[in-house]
């Protein structure tokens, strides 16, 4: 989804304490810490849902993601953004999103808080064109295959080996 001019977001601290309201693309070009809310899907049998982003979006135009989120917007828990994300990258899921964890992320385009999220899927999914041009669902082998060969997001590579390293999965308790 392209980033509307005026986007407010909370302005944050090292230890992720709101500051401030800011425009997301002034926090962008100054790198100032903002909140990102990110979400795994994993279908009944386990697998993970990756896509290609649109050729038109304003952030890693035809790169592979195996994350869906954005921005966590003004008064927004990282839950209640991720939940948010869900519903407009792909259509009307109803998903409780499970906070996993979060950390600084130094990113490609500016440092942000990430907080990853897991949820398992069991409806189809109609992902907005928009944002995304292809979808699949991969074991966690054929992801770790495709991150190898494929034009992946680099945060989302780095986020990766946090989720794996913690031995993330649905059912599994991590903070």
């Amino acid at each position: 989804m392209a980033m509307p001019r005026g986007e407010l977001i909370e302005r944050v601290d090292e230890q992720d304490r709101v500051v401030g309201l800011v425009d997301r693309a002034e926090a962008i070009s100054r790198h100032w810490l903002h909140r990102i809310s990110t979400t795994v899907c994993r279908d009944p049998e386990g697998r993970i849902l990756v896509h290609r982003r649109a050729n038109d979006v304003s952030r890693f135009p035809g790169q592979y993601h195996w994350l869906t989120g954005g921005a966590v917007d003004v008064g927004e828990t990282y839950e209640q953004a991720a939940a948010r994300e869900l519903g407009e990258e792909l259509g009307a899921v109803s998903a409780a999103p499970r906070f996993l964890f979060k950390y600084l992320c130094h990113g490609e385009i500016s440092p942000y808080w990430l907080g990853l999220h897991e949820t398992v899927l069991t409806e189809p999914v109609t992902p907005d064109p928009a944002e995304i041009s292809w979808y699949a669902w991969l074991t966690e082998g054929e992801l770790r295959a495709a991150v190898r060969h494929r034009p992946f997001v680099g945060d989302g590579r780095g986020a990766l080996r946090r989720y794996l390293d913690k031995g993330s999965s649905c059912g599994t308790s991590v903070r």
